[in-house]
């Protein structure tokens, strides 16, 4: 059968089981289009929450967004009375996961929520009650159902500091929260059976993971040495078919590609200018220029009117630093040049070296303002931008070099807190 029976045959939403013991109890959103303001949604999206059941009770794993409570009830009542509800995990505390939680303890409140550490404050902040209880857990930690228990792994950052997961070892099953998931909504569920959202999860990882990839490579390291049958996540298809076929691809994609292609001594340092009469240009070759002359240092100049901004991103994310070189217009820096950094909001920068430059004919604001940018964005700024008035001199070039040469000995740890002779670079 090609489709998962998500109602019964009054109509009414069902619990869609994904073994003996555990059943699917989530909400289907196909009208969605875009979620948190900045992801894409094509097809909607799912609220995947899931039942578990023990020989001495049963534990809920997430809810739904609230709008999509009344789904959620139903779908459990259909295999679960409230009485037997022993546990409620959440793995994340965004809205579309804990919606129909304050509804779900008053209807079970004997039930004992479990919560990973870093979501205590976050659970009081979203819910705005004091008198919930519940119990913060790590690594390590686990919860008996009888015959059935629940172990939870602190996953921290993927993509909220407050993110966890919790495996059932006598099923196999990994509820992974946002980990593995995307936004993608089909009836059928499970992903041999779902159309082709190959697209879905890669855009997914892109915008909610790719930040932290150094988190993600930590969670992975609990998750590969799991037995595992099934991988169940908050969003999108349930996988079942091959999911290590997913792990191994989440691994892909956190590895840097370029270190494969260098020595683990050497350094990649990116130059990226636009000119709007050649001066940033000229600046931009000079310093290109001084930043060859360190050995290890591989430099790249790249001229954003040549290119599109979005494939720089893969090279920004993966170099050691950047240099930005921009004219001031109207006071600011040109329009290219915030488009590159506005898109940089999806890869992790912190301690990247920065450096900006830039010609101008009045006030030069835009290098100050770059440079607050890089600052922003966690990038190190250790050299003050070098800004040149109109067609710089060649003394001005000679400034350029010195520039390039200092940045790329601080990009390798051996600059000296002096000036350099300029002769040398003559």
């Amino acid at each position: 059968m090609n489709s998962a029976k998500l109602l019964n045959d009054q109509g009414q939403p069902q619990a869609v089981p994904l073994s003996e013991r555990v059943h699917w109890i989530g909400a289907l959103d196909p009208n969605l289009r875009t979620f948190d303001i900045i992801l894409k949604t094509a097809n909607g999206t799912t609220y995947n929450a899931y039942v578990i059941r023990g020989s001495s009770g049963v534990a809920i794993i997430d809810t739904v967004k609230e709008g999509f409570s009344a789904d959620f009830f139903t779908r459990f009542e259909s295999v679960a009375d409230y009485s037997e509800i022993r546990v409620i995990v959440l793995n994340h505390l965004e809205p579309d996961h804990t919606g129909a939680l304050p509804e779900l303890m008053r209807r079970a409140p004997q039930a004992q929520l479990f919560i990973s550490q870093k979501a205590q404050s976050m659970l009081k902040g979203l819910l705005k009650q004091n008198e919930l209880r519940f119990t913060p857990v790590l690594t390590g930690d686990s919860v008996s159902l009888g015959d059935r228990s629940l172990q939870f792994l602190h996953t921290p950052y993927l993509h909220w500091p407050d993110t966890q997961c919790t495996y059932a070892p006598e099923e196999g099953i990994l509820f992974s929260g946002d980990v593995f998931g995307c936004h993608f909504c089909d009836s059928r569920l499970f992903n041999d059976r779902v159309g082709d959202f190959r697209f879905s999860f890669e855009y997914y990882y892109a915008h909610i993971m790719r930040p932290f990839k150094e988190y993600v490579l930590r969670a992975l390291e609990l998750i590969q040495p799991l037995p595992l049958r099934l991988i169940a996540p908050t969003h999108g298809p349930i996988l079942r078919d091959r999911p290590e076929h997913y792990i191994q691809r989440y691994h892909q994609l956190s590895i840097p590609a370029l270190h494969s292609e260098l020595s683990a001594h050497q350094k990649t340092l990116l130059i990226f200018y636009i000119s709007s009469y050649g001066n940033t240009r000229r600046m931009a070759e000079a310093i290109y220029q001084g930043a060859l002359q360190v050995e290890d240092v591989r430099v790249s100049l790249y001229d954003l009117e040549g290119g599109e901004v979005a494939p720089f991103v893969d090279l920004i994310e993966e170099a050691d630093g950047m240099i930005l070189g921009t004219p001031t217009i109207n006071g600011d820096a040109v329009k290219p040049i915030w488009d590159l950094l506005s898109s940089l909001t999806v890869v992790n920068l912190k301690s990247k070296l920065g450096g900006v430059f830039g010609s101008y004919g009045w006030t030069g604001e835009g290098v100050r303002l770059v440079e607050d940018r890089l600052r922003g964005l966690k990038l190190r700024v250790p050299i003050p931008g070098l800004r040149v008035k109109l067609i710089p001199t060649d003394d001005e070039i000679l400034e350029c070099r010195a520039f390039g040469l200092e940045l790329a000995q601080e990009l390798m740890g051996i600059r000296e807190n002096k000036q350099v002779n300029l002769a040398d670079l003559s």
